[in-house]
Order: structure tokens, then sequence, then C-alpha cells
């Protein structure tokens, strides 16, 4: 028996790499399997050429648990090493010292040791010891048994082994107890194994037989070693798709549509994406994508390796061309991998435009779950905004879809406004503002819907991409307003009287809400009042509630507009029944404020170019006084106005059909404008 130290710059490696893999202790199965498949694939190889001529046989990759013993072993029926091998490959630890690799990776705690040849060593971070069984494919060399405790030590002898190969028995050290259950294993090889181009065996398969489980004599093969991304296209047909995404997705709703990819320039690339079905919260569906290199699965967290919209599909991408054993930053980092990102992304664009192409009636049908995704892309990745604007689709509340092209022409010669900007109007929400969108419609006015969970962002962009365009939510204005021509109706009620119905109507708005009183020279046949909300504010506010960084906005109270037809019957009679029952006691107290107002008035303009410290005390003392008195006067005014307003039935009737409008009136108040509908009646 040779006994040696391993070939390690540093005095200690082991306890190094259970420590420094701590977080992905778990992929040391990965590891083994993998050079196990290596070592078959090799042998595969040597046949094709010849220089191996024996037979083949039985090559499946066996995963043995033995609980009593605490053992896990992984056998292959491969090319296997010999004595010289063994010394080579694991005494010496890959030729890169451990030191280089520490120093390389010491800042990244998920780096994978394969990355430096250290696949092999994975072991030691379960194992308390590991021992390596193997006979060379050439027929001359003897078997040989190495094992190791995990200190530097090591001890290699002859052994009996009848096949060629080799097999690896890890004697699981008691911090992970884990890796002897089944389940336990069971999970990691169909996280990492699931699609290894080789069958791994793991257990044997059971059937029911006479009411009880029965084993079979028979290996469970746990992967796949075919998948569907390595045929050919052209020999699949749909429900081949459907069939893999259900193996991919054993609950997943049936997708849209999917994307072959098949490259081999300027990189290799082969998987499938499919477009599920997003209606939203755009968090749910991420991370759906699995990264492999040649069939060995890398990661399914692919933010920052391929673009953020692209992770809201789903399926694979297999690419000999991303480095398997590295961390996430240094995939992220990698050029290859942003190559292919982007052109994944190009391959993304292309396949939606032909299937617009091909057959534009399926796409829009598909539209309202393909919509996320597409504004998604938009608004985040400038070049796949350059293709999709040919088939990207805006619908409009008659439930008809237009490219942007085609809504452009649709609604150039009426939505015009007076300073030549097209208006885009929408609703966020069809139901809750039916009253508006009707009242647009009336005018000749189409109306988008934009109810999604992007729309407000994707509005911003569109509104940066369109020449000499904004768009308006259809409840930002009345109808007359929202796309301001140049003809101006004249308003009936004199400044006066609208100064005075302000309060009338004030008085009797809910407090919750911060609202501005308007007068508009409408058509009488337009609604008597409206509740608007100004579009900018508006928009602010929902771009804070997304997270857009307009936190100052979406911490004011909302705000809203109440107009008021100055033109419409009902506010001239409320007018009329206002000047009829209070003008008299009104106008006694305009005549009290006017004097003052104009003494206030004229000792502010004496004392106008004067600096304040030059300004005679009383005169300060006189003009606080009037300050004073016209203000006892106006809140006089005001109370009498707000009396009227509380007695008049119709004006509190006009502001909760305003409110109700609006989706504004609820609880106690609505009961009550119940009540007093009744009564009117």
């Amino acid at each position: 028996m040779e006994k040696g130290k391993i070939g390690v710059t540093t005095e200690n490696i082991f306890p190094i790499i259970k420590k420094f893999l701590y977080s992905d202790h778990e992929i040391f199965l990965r590891e083994l399997i993998s050079n196990a498949v290596d070592a078959t694939q090799k042998l595969k190889t040597l046949a094709n050429t010849g220089e191996f001529k024996g037979e083949l046989g039985d090559l499946t990759v066996r995963v043995d648990l033995d609980k009593k013993k605490g053992t896990l072993t992984i056998t292959d029926q491969g090319i296997g090493m010999s004595e010289a091998e063994v010394k080579k490959y694991i005494n010496q630890i890959a030729l890169s010292s451990a030191e280089d690799f520490l120093e390389k990776y010491k800042n990244q705690s998920n780096a994978i040791i394969g990355h430096f040849g250290l696949g092999f060593y994975s072991a030691f971070m379960v194992s308390k010891k590991v021992e390596v069984i193997t006979k060379s494919y050439i027929e001359t060399e003897k078997a040989v048994k190495w094992e190791c405790d995990g200190s530097p030590e090591y001890s290699l002898e002859d052994t009996n082994k009848e096949t060629r190969g080799t097999q690896i028995i890890l004697h699981i050290d008691k911090d992970s107890k884990e890796f002897l259950e089944e389940n336990k294993i069971n999970q990691l090889l169909n996280k990492y194994c699931k699609f290894l181009p080789v069958e791994i065996g793991f257990g044997k398969q059971k059937e029911w037989k006479d009411g009880k489980e029965v084993e079979l004599d028979k290996d469970k093969i746990i992967n796949n070693p075919n998948p569907l991304w390595t045929q050919k296209p052209a020999d699949l047909k749909d429900e081949d798709y459907g069939k893999f995404y259900n193996e991919l997705y054993p609950m997943g709703e049936e997708p849209l549509f999917n994307i072959h990819l098949n490259v081999d320039y300027p990189f290799n690339l082969t998987g499938i994406l499919y477009f599920p079905k997003i209606k939203n919260n755009i968090d749910i569906q991420r991370n759906k994508i699995q990264l492999y290199c040649n069939q060995v699965f890398v990661t399914d967290s692919v933010e920052g390796i391929v673009p953020e919209f692209l992770t809201l599909l789903h399926g694979i991408i297999d690419s000999p061309d991303i480095p398997l054993n590295v961390s996430r930053s240094y995939l992220q980092s990698d050029s290859n991998v942003k190559k292919i990102s982007s052109h994944i992304t190009k391959k993304v664009a292309d396949r939606l435009a032909e299937i617009f192409k091909n057959d534009r009636e399926q796409f829009e049908k598909k539209w309202d779950n393909l919509k996320l995704f597409i504004e998604y892309g938009m608004v985040s990745e400038e070049k796949f905004y350059e293709k999709a604007q040919k088939f990207a689709l805006l619908k409009n509340t008659e439930g008809k879809y237009f490219t942007f092209e085609e809504y452009e022409k649709l609604i150039k010669e009426n939505q015009t406004d007076k300073n030549k900007n097209l208006v885009y109007l929408y609703t966020s929400d069809k139901d809750a503002q039916y009253s508006f969108i009707d009242a647009a419609r009336s005018k000749g006015y189409d109306v988008l819907i934009m109810d999604g969970q992007l729309d407000t962002h994707y509005i911003n962009h569109l509104e940066q991409k369109f020449k000499d365009s904004r768009f308006v939510r259809v409840d930002a204005d009345v109808a007359d307003k929202l796309i301001e021509k140049e003809e101006n109706k004249e308003i009936k009620l004199s400044s006066e009287q609208r100064e005075r119905l302000t309060p009338v109507f004030r008085g009797q708005l809910p407090d919750k809400a911060n609202f501005i009183v308007q007068f508009e020279g409408l058509s009488e046949t337009e609604s008597p009042l409206v509740i608007t909300q100004s579009e900018f504010m508006r928009r602010m506010k929902d771009m804070s509630a997304l997270g857009g960084g307009m936190n100052f906005y979406g911490e004011l109270p909302d705000s809203y507009n109440l107009v008021i037809n100055g033109n419409h019957p009902l506010i001239l009679k409320i007018n009329e029944d206002l000047e009829k029952k209070s003008l008299d006691e009104i106008l006694k107290i305009e005549e009290k404020i006017k004097p003052l107002e104009s003494n206030k008035a004229d000792l502010e303009k004496a004392n106008k170019d004067k600096k304040d410290e030059e300004v005679k005390q009383e005169d300060k003392d006189r003009i606080q006084d009037l300050e004073k008195k016209i203000k006892e006067f106006k809140d006089k005014k005001q109370e009498v106005l707000n009396k009227f307003g509380k007695k008049n039935k119709q004006v509190k009737q006009l502001i909760d059909l305003a409110l109700l409008a609006n989706n504004m009136l609820k609880g106690e108040e609505l009961s009550k404008f119940v009540k007093r509908s009744i009564e009117l009646l």
C-alpha cells in the first residue's frame, strides 16, 4: 500500500472546502454524477473511434444509499482510471493551487469549486471519509482503491474489481445526515441531473401487487437523457412541446406558445422557451427558466443573466459556452452570457413578429395574456421596443385591437387638440369610469383600455416615443375639455354668482379628500356636476404606488376637481333660489366688506415702497384691524352660503350623484342618498 500527502500548497484544504462552500454544499452530488457521466461519454467516444473495442454493455450510472452503513455510492461503467491517473487527477488538485482558488473567489460565498477542477473534492463537504475504487478500460491496468479521511493524508492500494469504471463511496459525516434520506437524494437528482445524457439509476422500480408495494429487480431511472431541446424542431409536433412543458412544470397552466432555440454561430445555444399566461403579479412568474450546460443544471435564478423581462418566460436554455462551475456574479459579467442574452431577446421578438404576421387572429386572442410580458420588454429593453412596436397592440373599450400605426390613423382627425397634439384617451377601469367613457364616446372619441399592472409606466414610455402625443385618462376632465379645441362656450353665471355658489357646493363635499371647485361653460345637455382628477397628479401618485421614485406624491392626499357646469338648468335654478332666499342678506354683508377692503387697499398703497421698519405702527395696527373685520364678515357670508347649501337638497343630491359616478359614495352617505332620492321623487 502506498501512502502520501495530497499536493496542495495550503496545509489543509478540506476544512476550507467545507466552510467556503457551505451555502452550496448540496452540489457535491451534481459534481460527482457529472464526472461519472463524463467518464461514460468518453468511453462512447473511444468506442466510436475504434480505440475501445470491447462491449459497452449497461452504461447506467447508479446511485445507492445505505442508511445503516451511512454511505452514499456513485458507480459508473465509464473509462475508469489507472493508478497513474489517480495520482495525477486526484492527488494533484487540478494543478491550480488552492491558494489561487481562494484568492480569486474569497468574496464569493456561492462559488462552485469545479471551476478550479476541484469538483471531486466537493465530496468532502458532506463526508468524513471517501473511497474511490476504479479500474481502467485498458485491460492491462489493474484496479486500485484510493481512500482519504479529509486530511491531506491518503492511501492507494491494489484491489479486486472485475468490471471497468469507478465507484465512489461517501461515508456521510454527522453534520450531513440529510444526505442519507431517500427523499433528499431524489430531490437533488431531480434538480441537478434530470436531463443528463446518460441514464441515472436510483433505487428500484416499484409496483402495487396484492394491496402492497413491491420492489422490482429493475432500476428506477430518474432522468430523461434525450430531452426535447436536444432534438430537431422539424421532428417535433405541438403535443411534444406540450408534454415537455408538463414534464418541467407538472402543475403549470398550458402555455400560449413556444420558441425552439437552435444556434451554432457565433456560439452554441439550444433550448425551448415557453410564453406562459401572465395575468398580473410579475414576481410570481419569475425564475422559471432553467440554465443548463451540456444538459447539466446550472441555475434557475436567471435574473441578471438574461434581460429582466425574459425572466417571465418559462423553459430551458442550454449552452456549453455558459461556464458551468461559477457563481452567478461571474455569469452576469461573462461576455458569452451577455451575447447569449441579447441573442435570445432578438429570437423572442422575431418569434412574436412571426406569429403576429402569420395568424393575427390567434395573436389578438392571446394578447391579454401576452400584454404584460411585451410591455415589460418594451419599457426595459430598447432593442426589444424597436422590434415590438410593429406587433404591440392597443385594445379599446369595444374590444378591438390596433397596432400603433393603425390606432394613430383611427384617432388623428378627431382627437388632435388645438396645439396639434394627438390625445390618446384611456380608462384604467372600464366599469368604475363608465360614465366618463360614455361621455367621451358621445363626442366621437375612442377610448383605450389601459388597466394592466405596468400600464402607468408603459403610458409614460409611449409618450416619450410617440411624436406630439399625450395620454389622458377619461376622468381627468369633463368630456368637452379632454381634447381642447378652439371654441370656448360662454358661461351664463357672472363671476359674482360663481363666487357665491362656490361655498354653497364646497360646504357639502366630503372632508376626506381635497376638492378644487371650478366652473366651466359646458353644453346644457352635459352633466351639472362632474368630479375629475388631474392627469398629472393622479399619474404621479400611481407611479409612487408602483415604486417609481415619486414618494413625495404618494404622501399627498387625493385631490379632485369638482367641475360645475355653469350653463346647466339645475345649476341656474340653484343660483336663482340662492338669490331669492339669501341675496339681500349677502348683499348687506358685501356692502360692509367693500369700504373695509377699500381702506385697507389705500393704506397698503401708501406704504407700498416703504421697508417694514419705516411703516408707522398705527398703520400696521389699522391694517391688522381691517383684516380681522373683513375676515369676520367673510366668515359670516360663508356661513349664510353654507347654511343655504345644507338646506337645499338638490345641492347635496347633485354632489352625491357626481360622487356615485366616481364610485366615491359609500357606507352611511350612500344610504342617506338613497333615502333622499326617494323623498325627492
